[in-house]
């Protein structure tokens, strides 16, 4: 598979949120609509975390907002949009991530460094998706992977149905991108799984690294 921004970053997506999940009490720091779902099994079953986790939704919006803003400053300046946010992503994992490597394992998802690290990790996260709409939207989507399954379904049956030749080949083509993007987020998430089991903490050390790739990738050379 070709190594593009896109791929770092949906890798990244998959990643930052299956480490939070296992590290953070059930918090999702890229899908966050997620969180209502682990509110309602924490109040039924008693866990914590359920302030971080209602605070999670607020917080992506502020900083989607807050990129949002700072792209229009950016522009008026002449200044380089993408890179800038990009930048702005990785200081926030890196300060997440490292909040939770200093601090160890977290015994509470509401103590003072979890909430502050998770909702950190869910503004880095949120300035993806920003950039992802605004300058990555030609790829398929690399934090939610719902609607692009629905969309590769969808082809599968187109294909399997019969359909003319024009149509057949933009859904190869389709299903060959979105299928990549899934696969990506997918081996993120294992990846996660893994070097939380056997690195603990730890594991937010690698997020950093690979935002930081996607920013001095080539394809981020010419920004807008």
């Amino acid at each position: 598979m070709k190594l593009t921004v896109p791929t770092l970053l949906s890798f990244a997506a998959g990643y930052t949120d299956t480490a939070g999940f296992l590290a953070m009490h059930g918090l999702f720091t890229a899908h966050v609509t997620g969180n209502f779902v682990t509110i309602g099994a924490a109040l039924v079953m008693g866990a914590t975390g359920i302030v971080t986790k209602l605070l999670a939704l607020p917080t992506f919006c502020v900083a989607v907002i807050l990129a949002r803003l700072l792209r229009y400053r950016l522009v008026a300046a002449g200044r380089p949009v993408f890179r800038t946010l990009l930048a702005i992503q990785l200081v926030l994992l890196v300060l997440g991530g490292g909040v939770a490597i200093w601090h160890g394992r977290f015994e509470q998802g509401d103590a003072p460094a979890a909430m502050f690290a998770g909702l950190v990790l869910v503004a880095g996260m949120a300035v993806q998706n920003a950039v992802q709409r605004v300058h990555l939207g030609k790829a398929p989507p690399t934090t939610m992977m719902t609607g692009t399954t629905t969309q590769l379904m969808l082809d599968v049956a187109d294909l399997l149905h019969g359909v003319p030749q024009e149509q057949r080949a933009a859904a190869r083509t389709r299903m060959a991108s979105m299928g990549g993007a899934v696969l990506t987020f997918a081996a993120g998430c294992a990846a996660a799984a893994l070097l939380y089991r056997y690195a603990g903490m730890w594991c937010f050390a690698l997020p950093p690294v690979l935002v930081f790739a996607a920013l001095c990738h080539r394809d981020t050379a010419g920004d807008a």
